[in-house]
């Protein structure tokens, strides 16, 4: 049979679980860090009981707010926004540890699950006999993942830890922000999600290894660390050459053309990657001697004379529209776009394409919510519980003969 005649294998059709289906998760974290980590696990398919304390109303970002969704009597419930960010597909039991009790229940479904998240202080649960090296001696096989500020060992490990430390103390706020301006925090606490995301990551290679060994172990992760490993190609250049790296605001380090420009009517992105997409560039903009030029022929040298490229550019952009720019760079195969707030991201064809925001409908009423970016061809994400009200399920689940029954 010719190549051409060969037909590809018909796709198997996605099954109506996720991958994780039958992990159990123990949920001691909050704010967002562990959160945003949990709530991964829960869209794969695992089984995420969240303990909250029933002294202070539960997570503390219930209370960050508004919005939030207010319930069938026109009350504000305590589902925030910030809270239904990274709370989804977890049931919610009221618990509380600093009693002889409470710990009990933790041991007790401890006892049945295969991970535990928590973000205490280094050191905070050894009180109440839940940190790492007690929960090791009674159950171990439990991958035990440890979030805090500045990890569990370190002359600072004993300083609590938020985005916004975690970004000015890693570094990546001396980065951001405009070359005469104050050093600025992404718009987003992307330390905390940063982080999420690694614990997921190492949460899953701790879950290999306990389907080889029956081994569990610890995982310590710090947001500083996390948000240290992600200065990438920056820290890197600064670790080998010593000099440190200036503010730039939109613009890139490595690449010119690459960042933000103005238009006769509103900004564009530009990504002007390689030397034959600048030459494309210059067609566009009816300055193809410029290609030929010494001073911006390669990209090397274009970064040397960054501001004598620019001093041309700037003008010349904005005898455009942006429509008129982004239409010209597709048509030349130039990376371009526009600069969208939300209200047209979400209003987009893209983001309906992908299913990047949901509905669902929680004990307080409907809520809309950002989707997980996942897709799998045979173990999709699954959107099984909105985001639970503190303590909702406590009953339900305490009173279980299996409280990780699989839903």
């Amino acid at each position: 049979m010719a190549a051409s005649d060969q037909q590809s294998p018909t796709p198997l059709p996605p099954l109506a679980h996720g991958a994780l289906k039958g992990i159990k998760v123990l949920d001691l974290s909050r704010i967002l860090a562990g959160p945003t980590c949990t709530q991964m696990l829960g869209d794969l398919g695992a089984i995420v009981l969240k303990v909250e304390n029933p002294k202070t109303g539960g997570d503390d970002t219930r209370q960050w707010g508004p919005p939030y969704v207010m319930d069938q009597d026109g009350e504000a419930s305590d589902l925030s926004a910030y809270f239904m960010a990274a709370n989804r597909n977890k049931r919610s039991i009221a618990v509380d540890i600093a009693t002889p009790e409470g710990q009990a229940v933790i041991h007790r479904l401890a006892a049945e699950a295969d991970i535990l998240v928590e973000n205490f202080k280094p050191g905070g649960l050894a009180k109440y006999g839940l940190d790492y090296a007690s929960m090791r001696a009674d159950h171990p096989s439990l991958v035990y993942c440890s979030i805090s500020g500045y990890g569990q060992t370190g002359p600072n490990s004993h300083k609590p830890g938020y985005d916004l430390m975690a970004q000015g103390y890693g570094g990546i706020m001396s980065l951001t922000g405009e070359p005469n301006g104050q050093p600025v925090k992404a718009g987003v606490g992307i330390a905390d999600v940063m982080c999420g995301m690694y614990a997921t990551i190492g949460i899953l290679a701790a879950l290999h290894h306990k389907t080889q060994t029956g081994e569990g172990q610890q995982i310590d992760l710090a947001l500083v660390d996390a948000q240290v490993a992600w200065l990438i190609n920056e820290g890197v250049a600064y670790l080998n050459t010593g000099t440190l790296p200036q503010r730039r605001g939109n613009e890139h380090p490595s690449i010119v053309p690459y960042g933000l420009y103005d238009t006769s009517d509103a900004h564009v992105i530009l990504a002007v990657g390689n030397d034959s997409q600048f030459r494309r560039f210059m067609e566009f903009l009816g300055l193809e001697g410029l290609a030929e030029d010494a001073r911006f022929a390669t990209n090397p040298a274009r970064l040397q004379n960054r501001g004598a490229l620019n001093d041309i550019l700037i003008p010349a952009l904005q005898r455009f529209t942006m429509d008129e720019v982004i239409a010209g760079m597709e048509a030349r195969k130039v990376p371009a776009g526009p600069v969208q707030t939300l209200d047209r991201v979400f209003a987009s064809d893209q983001v309906a394409a992908r299913d990047m925001a949901i509905d669902m409908t929680s004990t307080a009423g409907p809520v809309k919510l950002l989707g997980n970016p996942l897709n799998f061809s045979r173990t999709p994400v699954t959107y099984r519980y909105a985001p639970p009200q503190c303590g909702d399920a406590t009953a339900e689940i305490l009173g279980a003969a299996d409280p990780f029954e699989q839903d």
